[in-house]
Parts: C-alpha cells; sequence; structure tokens
C-alpha cells in the first residue's frame, strides 16, 4: 500500500472533477481580481507607461543600457557579498556547532585521573568556555542583521582594521547567521537517537571523533531544507548593505530611483530578480536532497542497512585500519 493511500483516502473521478473547476474558478477568481485591483488603478494612474517602464525593457530606450549596466553591477556586488556571506557563515557556523556539542561532552567529564588542581582548572575552563558560547550565541542572535552590520563597519576602524565596504557587510552577516547555523547544526546533531553515540563510543571513537564521522554529517543532511532556508535569508540580507553605502541592487535601485522616478517599475524588476535567485537556490536544494536520498536508497535500503550503522560500520573499518598501523 502506497504512503499516500495511509495518509488520506485517494480521490476518486468526481472528487477530482469536483477539485479541477474549484481550481479553474479561484484561478478565474484570481486573476479578476488582479485585474480590477492591480491593473486597472496602475493604468488609472500612468504607472503603465511606457515613459517608466522603457528604460527597464525597450532596448531602444536611451536610458536603458545605463540602467541595466547599474543593475548588473548592483546583482554582481549582491552575489558576490551573497556567495562569501553563505560560505563564511557554513564554516564558522559548523565550527560553532562542533565546539558547543564538544564543551557538553566535556561538561559530563570528571577528569579522573588528573591531579586535584587541574581536574578543577580543566573543568573551570570548560564551564567558562561553555558560558561565553552559550551568551554568543544569544547576543549576535538576538541583535538585528541591520546593527550588527553597522557596528562592524563603524567599530573595526576605531580599532585601526580599515578595509573595503563589501568585507564589513560579510563580517556583518556571517556573525548572525554563522550563529544561526551553528544552533540548527547543533540542534540535529543532539536530536540524533543516542544510541549512535554509544555505538560508537563501543567501538572506540573519540568524542571529537563521533561528532565528526556520525553525528555532523547527518545534522547536514537532516537539516539541509533549514539550512538552504537560512542561506536564503543571506542573500536577501545583503540588501541591508545600503547602511554602509555598499553598491547592491537595492541601493542602486534607489539611485536609478533618484533619477528616472519610476519606483514602482523598478523594485518590480528588482523583485523578479531576488526571485529568481531564491527559487534557483530552493530548486538546487531539492535537487542536492534527490540524490542524497538516491544515494542511500543505492547504499541499501533502511531494513538492510540503516545510515546510521553505515556510518559506524564505515568508521569502525578506519578505527581498525588505524589500529593495524
Amino acid at each position: 500500500m502506497s504512503q499516500q493511500s495511509v495518509l488520506y483516502d485517494v480521490p476518486g473521478p468526481r472528487q477530482k472533477r469536483i477539485t479541477l473547476i474549484a481550481s479553474v474558478i479561484i484561478a478565474i477568481g484570481l486573476l479578476a481580481g488582479a485585474y480590477y485591483f492591480i491593473y486597472v488603478p496602475l493604468d488609472d494612474k500612468g504607472q503603465l507607461a511606457m515613459e517608466l517602464w522603457g528604460p527597464l525593457i525597450d532596448p531602444s530606450n536611451e536610458y536603458f543600457s545605463q540602467v541595466w549596466d547599474r543593475i548588473g553591477t548592483g546583482v554582481k556586488n549582491t552575489l558576490t557579498a551573497a556567495v562569501l556571506a553563505i560560505i563564511t557563515s557554513l564554516v564558522v557556523g559548523t565550527l560553532l556547532a562542533v565546539l558547543r556539542i564538544q564543551l557538553k561532552e566535556l561538561n559530563r567529564r570528571r577528569f579522573v585521573g588528573l591531579a586535584t588542581p587541574l581536574a578543577y582548572l580543566l573543568r573551570g575552563l570548560t564551564i567558562a568556555l561553555t558560558t561565553v558560547t552559550r551568551i554568543c550565541v544569544e547576543v549576535f542572535r538576538g541583535l538585528p542583521v541591520v546593527l550588527t552590520i553597522f557596528f562592524v563597519a563603524r567599530g573595526l576602524p576605531e580599532f585601526g582594521v580599515s578595509m573595503d565596504t563589501l568585507w564589513y557587510l560579510v563580517i556583518g552577516l556571517t556573525v548572525y547567521n554563522s550563529v544561526v547555523i551553528g544552533e540548527i547544526l547543533r540542534s540535529g546533531m543532539e536530536g540524533l537517537p543516542p544510541g549512535q553515540r554509544e555505538a560508537a563510543a563501543a567501538i572506540g571513537l573519540s568524542p571529537r571523533q563521533t561528532t565528526m564521522i556520525v553525528l555532523l554529517p547527518q545534522a547536514y543532511r537532516i537539516m539541509l531544507p533549514a539550512l538552504i532556508s537560512q542561506l536564503v535569508v543571506v542573500l536577501k540580507d545583503t540588501s541591508l548593505g545600503f547602511i554602509i553605502s555598499y553598491e547592491e541592487t537595492l541601493n542602486i535601485g534607489k539611485q536609478i530611483i533618484g533619477a528616472l522616478s519610476n519606483p514602482i517599475q523598478v523594485y518590480v524588476v528588482i523583485a523578479v530578480l531576488f526571485i529568481a535567485v531564491n527559487y534557483s537556490l530552493s530548486k538546487l536544494a531539492q535537487y542536492v536532497q534527490r540524490r542524497l536520498a538516491r544515494g542511500r536508497k543505492t547504499a541499501g535500503t533502511p531494513a538492510q542497512q540503516p545510515p546510521v550503522a553505515a556510518l559506524v560500520a564505515q568508521a569502525e573499518g578506519a578505527g581498525g585500519g588505524a589500529g593495524g598501523l
């Protein structure tokens, strides 16, 4: 029996006809509403005139090439900042997640076998690092991104650190998003069955090896939708670069509006560009998920070889090889 028929009854011919008719009626209603409440008011106010749309859609317009050169510059700057911020956020977020997991493991240890002063010192350092990381996570996650970018751009020069505006934006985005990504990965690792840690410990893996070999790869796969959603947020947050005069797409759009006085038209085009890029990123995430699912099916069904067992077996083989050496 298919999963679909288990979750709900498969609609019959009559129900399918009703669904089709209802969908057609709703679509016609939406189109009519768009015509009367969007198209007609805009047309009455002259917002559909070619004088306003020409610089954006008419290649024969005298401003067309200049406008799209500026928009192209903005798109390039936006993608550059987004790619750099995504890479640094993933790297720093992964390190933060691993650090917090390791600190949690260290908090459980009593450091038996060490001298009492040394044991107390290590335990105190562990508690202090745990407290510091937790405070940093809560502070940076609670700050609005625009304030983080502003403080980075205004604070670093006060300490003699001068750099291109691009890097102020990248650092500001990384500070916020790496914390969020770190918490996503940490929750993914902590949500895995505890038996996996026990199995890894049983074959002699250290807590660090357990995290890197067993837990972290699964957390990436399980939390992939949340990670992709956060990466989309990174892309959209590049528009906050206006606070430090970074020439990203939205900032250049404002410059075009100041020259041509066509805000609706410019913002519609910019919105379409952002939607296209974000939609492409979402489709890429779906493709990666399908490839991962296909890889698990190729390796074996869950009943034959669960992903956890495969990872532990792989780690055991690696451990055995190291032991042989």
